[in-house]
């Protein structure tokens, strides 16, 4: 299987590693910097050997990438691999605001079902099966994430089970909560985040998380 170098440093935007395996437009590496789609998160954009990845796919744990056809990589060849590192950045930070709200609604609305959930470089969402207007716990919930992120915690990221690749965040005195994407290093560099509710049908609400922008 890859190596995820992104689990051992998801700041690292440039790697040198060795094609695996060619079938066609796909392609498999030695390690790999390129997360592939998993619990919500959204590939990384980027280019192996100087070609843009079409799509990353994880196929058990393995990632396999697609190129355009016509592209000149062989197994066994070096190359360069290189993130678009602006939205990697944003999604980590938005991922983790998204994991900070829910870990608040759980701890703080109650018995409450996520149904779904999304991390795309704009935007997050997650969705709950929940009966009341959800909007109304939007206070509460950006109070204590703000809390949380103004005090700059630590984030540990790590593996629970390093054979079967299961990893978690935790938050010391916060939460410890099985999660296999990238993360940010600090709850600071989150930065302000904005709750919006949309209702998307009866018993289902939809908590959409955006982040404020430096000049606001």
């Amino acid at each position: 299987m890859v190596k995820k170098i992104f689990w051992e440093d998801p700041y690292q935007t440039k790697l040198a590693t060795t094609v695996k395996t060619v079938e066609g437009s796909e392609v498999t590496l030695a390690e790999t910097i390129l997360y592939a789609l998993a619990g919500g998160q959204e590939s990384d954009a980027g280019t192996i050997g100087g070609y843009p990845v079409l799509q990353a796919r994880k196929a058990g744990q393995e990632i396999v990438y697609t190129l355009e056809e016509g592209h000149r990589l062989s197994p066994g060849m070096p190359v360069s691999t290189e993130i678009d590192w602006d939205r990697r950045y944003k999604l980590m930070r938005l991922h983790f605001a998204a994991e900070i709200i829910l870990e608040l609604v759980y701890q703080n609305l109650g018995p409450i079902t996520k149904i779904g959930a999304h991390i795309a470089q704009e935007k997050a969402r997650i969705d709950f099966e929940w009966e009341e207007n959800i909007a109304k716990s939007f206070p509460l919930l950006t109070e204590k994430a703000h809390e949380l992120i103004e005090a700059d915690h630590p984030i540990i990221s790590a593996f629970s089970d390093p054979e079967a690749e299961r990893r978690y965040w935790e938050i010391p005195g916060f939460a410890r909560v099985s999660c296999g994407g990238t993360h940010v290093k600090r709850t600071g560099e989150v930065g302000q985040l904005r709750l919006k509710r949309n209702n998307i049908g009866k018993g289902k609400e939809r908590i959409e998380i955006t982040l404020v922008q430096p000049d606001g």
